[in-house]
């Protein structure tokens, strides 16, 4: 099977958000890379400024008035082979946690707003800051940092206690991690990459009230993914029309509701005996030893009426 079969069967695949969102940015990043190299060989590096100009978001309000997608183009553009490794790696570390313990609509929503709101802090900042606003003329952000730092503060917020093995450092608790990100971003705020680095803090605060609001029972990227939804639909295939013998539809249609009905979710929150049966495992076994099934049962249980 070719590379780009390979590329369909990840977009084709449900559940599959994580992957999709990896490949996403790798995807840009090739194909800028490429474009780059043959530019600038040929002597047209003016035609990748004007391409990235298109990508990136311009602080300047006048630009980014007339270029509006760029709020959400800027995070899933990389140049740096070192910015986008980093910026994967974790995507993947913490975005499983995402994932298995939320499903793959939170993982979407907290990439997505994180990015946004890590934009929205990156303008205003430039445009009402007197620090930053005298260069906000040449001021380009790219890179889907925000969103990362979103997915890292959101698992550590729900997991705090959560344990990765740091090589040469040994284990560690994800939410030390994650201070430690927000940490390194502020102390970069007045450096170089002084946007760069305010988008990762609305990226980290969103990451943060995300969860909370989750917790009570508030999801945020609701309206997002009813947005994202619309537009999948209309680039999706509808299924042909099948004319079938008015008996064998008839049975289709009730087994189909059959099958509706008994592969539905949680009416409501799971019983006091299934939680603790749960919170036994984690004491006996560890937080690791929980199925999908089992740990969303247990995330049920923690919203708030």
């Amino acid at each position: 099977m070719s590379i780009f079969e390979d590329i369909k069967d990840s977009f084709r695949q449900p559940n599959n958000t994580l992957k999709q969102l990896i490949l996403i940015n790798v995807l840009v990043f090739v194909v800028l890379i490429v474009l780059r190299t043959i530019l600038f060989i040929t002597e047209n590096s003016g035609i990748y400024n004007i391409l990235m100009r298109y990508l990136a978001l311009n602080a300047e309000p006048t630009y980014f008035l007339t270029h509006p997608w760029t709020l959400i183009t800027y995070f899933f553009t990389h140049e740096g082979f070192l910015h986008i490794l980093f910026n994967m790696l974790n995507l993947y570390w913490f975005g499983q946690l995402v994932r298995e313990y939320l499903g793959d609509k939170k993982l979407l929503s907290l990439y997505l707003l994180g990015g946004i709101a890590g934009g929205v802090l990156y303008l205003l900042s430039y445009n009402f800051i007197p620090y930053f606003a005298n260069r906000a003329s040449a001021s380009l952000m790219i890179g889907a940092s925000a969103s990362v730092l979103a997915i890292v503060v959101g698992a550590a917020t729900l997991l705090p206690n959560y344990t990765f093995n740091l090589l040469l450092i040994g284990p560690i608790r994800i939410k030390y991690i994650a201070a430690f990100l927000v940490l390194l971003s502020i102390s970069g705020a007045v450096g170089d990459n002084a946007g760069g680095n305010l988008a990762h803090l609305g990226g980290a605060f969103i990451g943060w009230v995300f969860i909370k609001q989750l917790q009570r029972g508030n999801d945020m990227g609701r309206p997002l993914l009813a947005v994202t939804g619309f537009f999948g639909r209309l680039f999706t295939r509808r299924p042909k029309l099948k004319v079938t013998h008015r008996q064998t539809a008839y049975s289709t249609r009730s087994n189909s509701a059959g099958s509706a009905s008994s592969g539905a979710g949680y009416p409501g929150k799971p019983s006091q005996n299934e939680i603790d049966r749960i919170l036994d495992k984690i004491s006996s076994s560890g937080y690791e030893s929980l199925s999908k099934d089992e740990k969303q049962k247990l995330f049920q249980a923690s919203q708030k009426e």
